[in-house]
């Protein structure tokens, strides 16, 4: 498992400096709005993926007034054998004995430096997996509700943690779309363009048919466990379908590309392509964000997210972190300590969760009869 023991903050978002040991599975974090729980769980992201899971540039996390930070964590990664169900969740990790540190500095300037036990990265990607987590946060509502970009990130956020190949490969294949598009804004004749347009295009199905494959091999796995979660959350069955929709399934991108050559030059942009993917969400045949309760789509949204700890954990061997932010909110009594049951009664990794009121954390985990660790922090 991955396991924080301590998080040194300095001028991180409202944290002039501060320092946080972790000493339970179940850490609870209480406080009212604007007391800096969300970012405490911002920094435990950061040091797992080397940037903020809000997508702020680094001089936006900096405490106003200054211009850089340093987070520092503590970490202990414990490595379980590989198992035969690749989807089951991994209790049986074997403790490593020291903490490894990872640091993460911006300087004045925005020059950022991430480091492993001191070594710094050559390129910040080679860090992506050493320490998988899941997050949930009340804004997720939009991997439901929201456009494709956001169903495609869940699903590349998974891979990239799980497989190194396909974190390269989609580095690579947006870079060469982001030049393809350049291109095609430039305005230039088809005759111009048609040589340089020719070596993109080969580049991007090089890069695009191993993203393809990767994405339908996941998904395979997943979604059948998506809808599984589901139905235990929700306590009953619904008629939820999710299904892989892209571009692929009807042929190569080689004669997709060439066949949407008129409309991407009026456009002035790929119209085609693995970055059109989607997840195809119904509720007995009808658009789920059309049809569904707002009690529905917390549940996928819960399902999605929990299915994905259950596959990163089987894939890496190493239980993610998991952070758990203000998603009680809306949650009826019922509800939540399900959830919190199959958070916590389902593996021994690391949980992390805010909420603005001490009570109800304390009063969920007696229930579950859980030991668990609670920081207050204050308004102030």
């Amino acid at each position: 498992m991955s396991k924080f023991t301590q998080l040194t903050l300095i001028q991180f978002r409202n944290y002039r400096q501060a320092v946080f040991d972790f000493n339970q599975q179940i850490i609870g974090i209480a406080g009212p709005n604007g007391s800096g729980k969300t970012n405490l769980l911002d920094a435990i992201y950061y040091l797992c993926f080397t940037r903020s899971y809000f997508a702020r540039p680094d001089s936006k996390n900096a405490l106003q007034g200054s211009d850089g930070f340093r987070l520092e964590g503590q970490v202990r990664i414990s490595v379980a054998p590989a198992k035969e169900n690749k989807i089951s969740i991994l209790n049986d990790a074997v403790s490593t004995t020291d903490a490894d540190q990872l640091l993460c500095i911006v300087r004045p300037g925005g020059k950022k430096e991430f480091l492993f036990n001191q070594l710094a990265y050559e390129r910040f990607s080679q860090h992506i997996g050493r320490l998988p987590a899941v997050m949930i946060a009340p804004d997720d509502n939009q991997l439901i509700t929201g456009g494709s970009e956001e169903r495609r990130k869940f699903i590349d956020t998974i891979l990239s943690q799980t497989d190194a190949d396909y974190l390269q490969h989609l580095i690579l294949y947006n870079k060469i779309l982001q030049q393809r598009n350049a291109l095609l804004k430039s305005g230039q004749p088809l005759s111009q363009i048609s040589a340089v347009l020719s070596v993109l295009d080969q580049q991007l199905c090089h890069e695009a048919a191993p993203l393809f494959e990767k994405r339908k091999a996941c998904l395979k796995i997943l979604l059948p466990a998506v809808l599984q979660k589901y139905l235990v959350i929700a306590g009953k069955e619904e008629g939820l379908q999710i299904e892989y929709n892209s571009p692929l399934f009807s042929g190569k991108l080689e004669t997709i590309l060439k066949n949407s050559l008129s409309s991407d030059l009026q456009l002035q942009r790929t119209t085609k392509g693995i970055h059109r993917d989607d997840l195809d969400i119904s509720l007995d045949g009808l658009p789920f964000k059309v049809l569904a309760s707002q009690g529905q789509r917390k549940s996928l949204l819960f399902a999605l997210k929990l299915a994905s700890y259950d596959y990163i954990a089987a894939e890496k061997n190493v239980i993610p972190v998991l952070l758990l932010d203000d998603v009680f909110e809306k949650l009826d009594q019922d509800r939540m300590i399900n959830l919190l049951r199959q958070v916590t009664e389902q593996t021994d990794g690391q949980i992390f969760i805010t909420d603005t009121h001490a009570e109800r954390l304390h009063s969920a985990f007696e229930q579950l009869q859980k030991d668990f660790q609670l920081i207050e922090l204050s308004g102030k």
